[in-house]
């Protein structure tokens, strides 16, 4: 069931300072994004991952998998909003990359957002007054919990191990939805599925929840240690 109108979701708008993206908030604050305070403080080790990778398939290459990548995932969260809003899983056009973003929709939908009992939001803006913002994929309840969820597509099969951020992302914007909606969002949900159309689904609840909260708040400080 898709209800809206369960939490005062106020749209937020981006806006440049200094060259850095912020979004501005309802209470006239313009803070760092999520994305952008796990990217500036992201460990060496995996930043040289990302520069190997790059090195070892080619620059150009790389540039053509990630936008190939992105173009895709933008392509599934599309379809997959469509059905959260109205229950209908829409058409693809004739395109082959549109069917095949179609086809992974259509596996979250059918092994994952199957388990959702309700919908409050999808391209959800949340933020923590004073600290940060951003938008998450959706809002609701999966399996009679409260959650935070994301859609995922990806390249690979992931390993749990592999996507800490994934789950630290998902702390930050519960975290965020309970300071500001009064909520107590303990679960975090992600629904993957690889270009190949195998589907996967993480999820992070209770003292692993916590602990990722812990990490995130640890990243928060770095970032304003690093830039204040």
């Amino acid at each position: 069931m898709y209800n809206p109108n369960k939490y005062n979701y106020v749209p937020m708008s981006r806006v440049e300072i200094e060259g850095k993206r912020r979004y501005a908030t309802p209470d006239g604050e313009k803070l760092p994004s999520v994305t952008t305070i796990l990217d500036a403080t992201k460990s060496e080790e995996s930043k040289q991952a990302l520069q190997n990778w790059r090195k070892r398939v080619g620059v150009q290459k790389a540039q053509a998998i990630t936008t190939e990548a992105a173009g895709r995932g933008t392509r599934m969260h599309k379809f997959l909003e469509d059905y959260i809003k109205t229950g209908i899983v829409t058409e693809p056009g004739s395109n082959p990359y549109s069917i095949q973003s179609h086809k992974m929709a259509k596996q979250i939908i059918e092994q994952g957002l199957v388990k959702c009992n309700e919908y409050w939001g999808t391209e959800v803006p949340l933020y923590f007054p004073k600290i940060y913002a951003g938008t998450t994929d959706l809002c609701g309840v999966h399996d009679s919990s409260d959650a935070i969820m994301d859609h995922k597509q990806s390249n690979k099969f992931k390993k749990r191990e592999w996507i800490d951020d994934y789950f630290v992302q998902l702390a930050a914007y519960a975290n965020a939805h309970n300071e500001v909606h009064g909520t107590k969002i303990r679960k975090g949900v992600i629904f993957m599925c690889t270009a190949d159309v195998v589907y996967q689904e993480f999820i992070i609840e209770g003292t692993e929840f916590d602990k990722y909260s812990d990490m995130w708040f640890k990243r928060v400080e770095q970032y304003y240690m690093k830039f204040l």
